[in-house]
């Protein structure tokens, strides 16, 4: 862990604004949020998305303009664009570009690992304190439409059930259904509708599961579906991907269960397996789809790995205040 520099000079920040996010938040909380930043003295140059992807293409193009200062207001997806766009251009290390995130959107779980707020004025504070971290990365590596394709993950993936629940809440954001509860509602109704599939999973090239499997988790930070700590033991900055395994599950056992699933206790349910490793790898039979950050993508079989300290973000000062992460290298058996 690297507490990093102060960055309290008079650079401008490029201000990348996702309108959609947060069922709208985005657009409706940013004058908001602009004021905020003018009155905490950050020189900001604002601009807004406008289509998937589009986070991606600004972060590159800012980047060769000569920002080294990028503020992502949106959700996990905005991140995960903009740290894709970090990754894809050309005209510097990644982690000559300071990253921020005021958090607007639905989930909003990468913040959760970082202490980062969710109150703007405080999000703010934070940017202009200026605490940064440098981060691991992850590389996912699957299958989509035939070709094998790679993208970034700045926070947690989820293949099997996880994916559905996706596929599932996209599917009713998409005809327009706005709920605060839509997400949880989801996740009710495909924890009914959907069917375990046989998975092996190689961590390491070594295997440790041959077996029907619900989901898995594969990341480098703690929290994914909104608030949910998947992966309690992750350490942003080990240069290790957690892996927790899901396997086939009554509701009745989760349900009288279920605040594990918060408090960071989720490896005391005896169905969920833990792991850890630098590389992951994962087929199923049938395919299986992968969401990334929150971002549903294409199918197994995929691949993971990590980029070590890859980015530089901005984190609150009581995360980096604590004096140690719970590390755990726990094996998994039956």
């Amino acid at each position: 862990m690297e507490p990093g520099a102060q960055h309290n000079g008079p650079q401008r920040w490029f201000v990348i604004v996702n309108p959609v996010a947060g069922n709208g938040r985005g657009l409706d909380h940013f004058p908001q949020i602009s004021k905020l930043l003018r009155d905490a003295g950050i020189p900001s140059e604002p601009v807004f998305t406008e289509h998937k992807f589009h986070a991606t293409e600004l972060t590159v193009s800012a980047v060769k303009q000569g920002f080294r200062r990028i503020i992502a207001v949106g959700g996990d997806g905005t991140l995960h664009e903009v740290v894709n766009g970090l990754f894809i251009q050309q005209t510097v290390d990644p982690r000559e570009v300071l990253l921020a995130v005021i958090a607007v959107g639905s989930g909003n779980d990468w913040i959760r690992t970082f202490g980062i707020p969710s109150r703007y004025a405080d999000a703010i504070r934070a940017i202009r304190e200026g605490k940064s971290f440098l981060q691991d990365v992850g590389m996912v590596c699957y299958e989509e439409a035939h070709y094998r394709q790679q993208r970034c993950m700045a926070n947690v993936a989820g293949t099997g059930f996880d994916a559905e629940v996706v596929r599932r809440y996209a599917h009713l954001r998409r005809q327009g259904r706005r709920s605060k509860w839509l997400y949880l509602w989801c996740m009710i109704r495909s924890f009914f509708g959907y069917k375990s599939t046989g998975v092996k999973v190689w961590i390491d090239d070594r295997l440790v599961y041959n077996n029907l499997l619900m989901s898995i988790a594969i990341g480098v930070c703690k929290y994914n579906g909104g608030g949910v700590q998947q992966l309690p033991r992750a350490v942003a900055d080990d240069g290790l991907l957690d892996v927790s395994l899901i396997r086939p599950v009554h509701f009745w056992h989760i349900l009288f269960r279920i605040r594990y699933l918060f408090n960071g206790g989720i490896y005391r349910i005896r169905h969920i397996l833990q792991a850890r490793g630098s590389r992951v790898r994962i087929e199923s039979s049938p395919e299986i789809a992968v969401e990334v950050d929150g971002e549903l993508l294409g199918q197994t079989p995929l691949e993971f790995s990590v980029r070590h300290r890859a980015i530089r973000v901005v984190v609150s000062d009581e995360f980096l205040q604590r004096e140690s992460y719970p590390l755990c290298s726990c094996n998994i058996s039956d």
